[in-house]
């Protein structure tokens, strides 16, 4: 009845209007809903030169079909299908500047189902506006949280979008726990190639490094490119930001591929600095490697045992010590 009405005559139009306001009003939404409505915005936005009032007609149809639906799951029921005409919905959407509006747009195309997977692509139509709703995401839990997620799948296009530091900045404004994250592997991913950017070292706050340290320690990802780890750790010690030094000794230890000797680049020295600023590091870095271990049902290397008692050695005399 409806998707013939939606391009039917302006009395048939006005009726998918009262029919789409009474389905607003339901108390309990039924789970097929959010499917059937989703495919009511592809239609309503292919016709849209001949349906009245077509913007508000889409807005409400996400409303009934995604408001309903609780926004820390990523998993739903229903089985939607995106089509080339929900591509459309980004400047409406977004465009309307409403938060839940928009929210119920990132939850259709961040969630998945037995069916059917993330739309990465939808997502990734509208990187440069998600860092664009910096203010938006402030009120709105729910729109913070989606906008995490739209992130986490693409975060990639995002950064190259708008650049490094506008990205960093806005990671920043997000303060992403570890509640937020559906995916550790994905953010340990983000992260770790955030750090070793030009601008990470300075400018990516506390939270994140320390968020990155216990991801490691729970993900099942072991291994990642640390190419520029070395130097991540020189521009943290000539700008002695020892609380990130910190973080970061634990995960590129946690990080570190098998086949690397860590008595090369000066890992040991570095940890030696460290410890003569933080002399409590040294507990710290102790229980991230054991709860890693114990996670990853791998020893703790004799190696780090002994690096790490001559960090501690070194820091309380004074003196580098040499570890090769």
């Amino acid at each position: 009845m409806v998707l013939p009405a939606i391009n039917g005559t302006p009395n048939q139009q006005q009726l998918v209007a009262a029919i789409l306001y009474d389905l607003v009003r339901l108390e309990t939404t039924p789970a097929h809903l959010t499917k059937i409505t989703y495919e009511w915005c592809s239609v309503i936005y292919e016709n849209r030169e001949s349906v009245q009032n077509w913007e508000v007609l889409l807005l409400l149809c996400l409303e009934i079909g995604f408001r309903h639906l609780d926004f820390q799951r990523q998993s739903i029921k229903a089985t939607i299908t995106h089509t080339e005409h929900h591509q459309g919905l980004v400047d409406v959407v977004l465009g309307s500047q409403e938060s839940e509006v928009i929210a119920d747009l990132l939850h259709a195309w961040t969630t998945r189902s037995d069916s059917h997977t993330p739309a990465v692509e939808l997502p990734s139509l509208c990187a440069r506006h998600l860092v664009g709703l910096q203010n938006l995401v402030s009120s709105s839990s729910r729109l913070r949280r989606l906008v995490i997620r739209s992130v986490e799948l693409t975060y990639h296009v995002v950064s190259r979008e708008v650049g490094v530091e506008r990205f960093i900045e806005f990671l920043n404004h997000l303060c992403t726990t570890a509640g937020d994250i559906d995916n550790g592997s994905c953010w340990v991913r983000l992260l770790v190639e955030t750090i070793q950017s030009s601008n990470g070292p300075q400018h990516l706050s506390q939270s994140y490094w320390e968020l990155l340290a216990e991801l490691v320690v729970s993900s099942q990802w072991l291994t990642n490119d640390l190419a520029n780890g070395m130097q991540t750790t020189t521009s943290l010690i000539e700008a002695k930001e020892w609380s990130k030094l910190e973080c970061w000794m634990g995960i590129v230890w946690m990080l570190l591929p098998e086949e690397a000797d860590p008595r090369e680049g000066n890992l040991g020295d570095s940890m030696t600095l460290l410890f003569q600023q933080r002399p409590n590091a040294v507990q710290k870095l102790e229980q991230w490697i054991e709860r890693w271990g114990r996670g990853h049902d791998i020893r703790v290397p004799k190696l780090f045992q002994q690096i790490l008692q001559m960090s501690v050695q070194g820091s309380q005399t004074g003196r580098i010590v040499s570890f090769l």
